[in-house]
């Protein structure tokens, strides 16, 4: 059974647990703001979050310009100034698939299905919980492998293994967000079936990059955690 929502297009990525700072300025965006915190229900509070394609326009594509996958974010907090301007911090959902986008307002709204974390291996068989848990810590050394190279400390790389969370959803969230990717293959990782999908393409997107840093030297344009990463 599908939802509408209202829609809120951006050019990154959110994934569930992320915490969003957002300034809302333009008047649309505003009145969705006033409406949703009008709810008396604070969990209620929702709305979507979705990546615009590279390049294209949603005025003149519509659904074709937006990446097929989001996160609804939650208004955890929110500060109205003198000029009718919010801030607001909100926390990344639950994923959904866009099925339609209404465009005939000011306000973009979609229908979407819900898509929730479909089971890994170990929820269908105890058995395989150990696949996933060597699944889990190899992409954790991975990650701590890629942060030491882009600090150029690339026998440093054991102590970062502390940081990181053990819980594979958790973790696949938070690595989705922490590496520095173009928009399409973190779209493709929040896509993902489930934790396992997700952890198996990071890992390959992991040593590549750590490959190319160590043979040329050369880092990512953006910096690394230039988002605001703090998964709750």
């Amino acid at each position: 059974m599908s939802t509408n929502i209202p829609l809120f297009p951006l050019n990154t990525i959110l994934v569930p647990g992320l915490v969003l700072p957002l300034h809302i300025f333009e008047p649309r965006y505003r009145l969705m703001v006033a409406d949703l915190l009008e709810i008396p229900d604070p969990d209620q509070r929702e709305f979507g979050i979705v990546a615009v394609r590279d390049g294209h326009d949603v005025t003149n594509e519509g659904i074709h310009a937006l990446h097929a996958v989001g996160t609804s974010t939650i208004i955890r907090e929110a500060t109205l100034s003198e000029d009718g301007r919010y801030d607001i911090v909100t926390t990344g959902s639950r994923r959904f698939r866009i099925e339609s986008l209404d465009l005939t307002s000011s306000l973009l709204r979609a229908e979407v299905e819900w898509l929730p974390e479909a089971e890994t291996p170990d929820q269908r068989n105890p058995t395989d919980a150990i696949d996933l848990t060597a699944l889990t810590s190899h992409a954790m050394q991975d990650f701590s492998a890629y942060r030491a190279a882009i600090s150029g400390e690339l026998d440093a790389h054991i102590s970062m293994l502390e940081d990181l969370p053990t819980d594979p959803a958790v973790l696949s969230y938070l690595l989705t967000a922490a590496i520095i990717l173009p928009t399409g293959e973190r779209a493709e990782l929040l896509e993902a079936e489930n934790a396992q999908a997700r952890l198996e393409l990071i890992r390959t997107l992991l040593k590549r990059e750590t490959d190319l840093i160590s043979h040329f030297g050369a880092l990512p344009a953006i910096e690394l955690f230039s988002e605001r990463v703090s998964l709750n």
